[in-house]
């Protein structure tokens, strides 16, 4: 049943959108940017302690800082979760945060919340259940056992291109975690210092094991089980070469690892990969003084957020993304692309578009840079989301400044040759998807090794393309496109979305790319796709889906709504609906009664990193999608009839 055009009201949709227009244009900053903290967990707050101290770097106000946060996220029962629903608590999480409690010097044992998270610790089967970068951290500091043997040998950065399984089948973001890893585990280093913690309370019957890195199989298929045996054997011969041969690896794992530091210091712009790095410099005989450690060191600590929280280390700065994104968000609303605050915002995204050829390369040559990244410090790791995102807010100003045109040629021309050859897009490299790669001894290798087509990826840049370049399904890019997320729709009619949580954020993309490019708001899959959206919709109007989905892989509802999860849905009914609908005014009304409340529900993760270990808080996300999805419903049931478009 339709109802009357506009219900939710002219006055009170324009208010609502104002307000946001204002709050962002007051927290831009000089250079054009906007700098909004990205959230997770304590992990990277509790390795920068743990570092630190490792390291007898004595910056005491800086550690107390970092203290404060771990504690103030420590949940009642003494564990510390990773979103506000999940059960009981993260085991790997609370190993981290006790630890760097510890280490800080400024929490003891015998402290009520020490004990009870010791306690939650030990209940979940104790030290040897955490994941394996956890086990690697331990480690590395003297509290867990190193394998005796390494099932990924390091000969593996010696393989050419042409072998069936060589280093650069991993993904980017995972090449520079497991190159590290490799370094300290051939090594078998470690420090432990005078103040290090003593952890072996921590193992349940006192029992240490050492790490175990083989991957679990239940009834897996005999292609698999002979494509592990495979794996074996090479490593097996690989570990008899001669010595001189190993040396060469260990050069060429240095050299991989030095190749990609960034200006700032870090290892591709993440606190991770850097952390590891660290360690592993020392491992080959790095002083903790040399210029590439400290350098290091400092590019952690700028990765340092201040919210109205105690301080946080992010994993990585999301300033591109946010500044691409809300750019383009307030152009949707009206502001205009000559305002100093979007001239201001093209010059900064300007100045960040790569000019160097990165690994990305490797499986698309000839092509040239004309990429973005995620963070502010990224020169070498573009990726299609980020680049689409910049493209989106640059649009207006290429059709006047000769400049930004170039910039947009290179961009466009860059994210066509990035599309894999099954159709979809992925997020960092092309056709970087062996499935030989996800059975390697990894946690988490089948969903953070590779980089395979996603439909929240596929379906953005299909809007990209649609209504920004203006190509449709007689394409041939775009019909393949279309093909590849026909395919990978769910029974139920949603998709996955790989980058966000979960079902929605794959719905939302797919629904507005294929409409972006002339897929018809009746064909069957958009039909279904619709059904499906109203379906889960919430008795407040909103939508929200748990992080659970992302590791069970089925919606799993969260029983509340989220801003970004509700805007998502909204945009992709607006996309179709050519009347309002009573979900989409039921909805409209959740983002303005909701858009500036403050509660869990506000600083849920929506965003995705590692399955079920790694969640994002976009302090930014309560403005963009809210905003744009406010502008959307204006511009197609409030104006002048005219169709808003649909952003990713």
């Amino acid at each position: 049943m339709l109802v009357e055009k506009g219900v939710s009201g002219l006055n009170e949709v324009e208010t609502e959108i104002n307000r946001l227009i204002t709050v962002l244009k007051n927290q831009q900053t000089s250079d054009g940017s906007w700098r909004y903290c990205l959230e997770s967990g304590p992990m990277t707050d509790a390795y920068m302690i743990i570092l630190l101290r490792t390291l007898n770097i004595h910056d005491e106000d800086f550690i107390r800082r970092l203290t404060e946060r771990v504690i103030y996220r420590q949940e009642k029962n003494g564990a510390w979760k990773l979103f506000h629903d999940e059960e009981g608590g993260n085991l790997s999480a609370t190993v981290e945060a006790y630890y760097a409690l510890l280490f800080s010097g400024y929490c003891k044992k015998k402290a009520e919340h020490m004990q009870a998270a010791r306690q939650f610790i030990l209940s979940r089967g104790g030290i040897t259940e955490v994941s394996m970068l956890t086990k690697v951290m331990l480690a590395l500091t003297g509290q867990y056992p190193w394998p005796q043997h390494t099932l990924i040998p390091l000969e593996i950065l010696l393989l050419p291109l042409t072998f069936p399984l060589n280093f650069f089948d991993f993904v980017g973001y995972a090449r520079v975690h497991v190159a590290p890893i490799l370094i300290v585990t051939d090594q078998k280093f470690f420090i432990k210092t005078q103040k290090t913690p003593d952890l072996s309370d921590l193992y349940v019957n006192n029992s240490t094991t050492s790490m175990n890195l083989q991957p679990y199989i239940n009834q897996q298929s005999i292609q698999y089980r002979s494509i592990l045996k495979f794996i074996k054997s090479w490593t097996e011969n690989l570990h008899y070469l001669p010595k001189h041969i190993h040396n060469v690896a260990i050069r060429r794992t240095e050299q991989f690892m030095l190749d990609r530091i960034e200006p700032d210091g870090t290892l591709y712009s993440y606190f991770s990969s850097t952390f590891l790095m660290i360690f592993a410099f020392l491992a080959l005989g790095y002083s903790d003084k040399h210029p590439i450690i400290l350098h290091a060191i400092k590019g952690l600590k700028t990765l340092t957020c201040k919210s109205n929280e105690p301080i946080h280390i992010q994993n990585a700065t999301s300033t591109v993304w946010n500044t691409a994104l809300l750019s383009y968000a307030l152009q949707d609303a009206g502001v205009p692309y000559s305002s100093m605050t979007i001239q201001k915002a093209g010059q900064y995204l300007l100045s960040r578009q790569h000019k160097k050829y990165g690994d990305w390369i490797i499986h698309n040559p000839n092509i040239t840079p004309g990429g973005w990244g995620f963070s502010d410090i990224n020169t070498i790791n573009p990726d299609i989301d980020d680049t689409t995102a910049a493209l989106r807010a640059i649009s207006k100003l290429a059709k006047t400044s000769p400049i930004y045109r170039q910039a947009w040629e290179y961009g466009v021309n860059w994210v066509l040759s990035m599309q894999n050859d099954n159709g979809g897009w992925p997020a960092f490299e092309k056709n970087t998807d062996k499935e030989i790669v996800k059975w390697l001894p990894i946690d988490g290798a089948d969903s953070t090794s590779t980089d395979p087509s996603s439909a929240d990826l596929t379906g953005r840049t299909l809007q990209f393309l649609g209504h920004d370049v203006g190509l449709n399904v007689h394409y041939p890019n775009i019909s393949r496109g279309i093909r590849w997320l026909m395919k990978h729709q769910e029974e139920d009619g949603a998709w996955y979305g790989r980058w966000g949580i979960s079902y929605i954020y794959g719905t939302w993309a797919a629904i507005t790319g294929m409409n972006a490019v002339g897929i018809s708001p009746n064909h069957p899959a958009i039909q279904k796709a619709v059904r499906w959206l109203l379906k889960i919709q919430n008795a407040d109007g909103g939508w929200g889906e748990s992080c659970r989905s992302d590791t069970v892989k089925k919606y799993v509802p969260l029983g509340f709504s989220t801003l970004s999860q509700t805007a998502w849905a909204i945009d992709a009914l607006i996309a179709v609906s050519k009347e309002s609908i009573p979900a989409i005014e039921r909805g409209i009304q959740y983002l303005i009664v909701a858009g500036d409340k403050f509660d869990w529900t506000t600083t849920y993760p929506t965003g995705a990193g590692l399955p079920g270990g790694f969640y994002f808080h976009y302090h930014s996300y309560r403005y963009i999608w809210p905003l744009l999805a406010l502008s959307h419903y204006k511009l197609k049931y409030l104006g002048n009839g005219k169709d808003a478009h649909v952003t990713s």
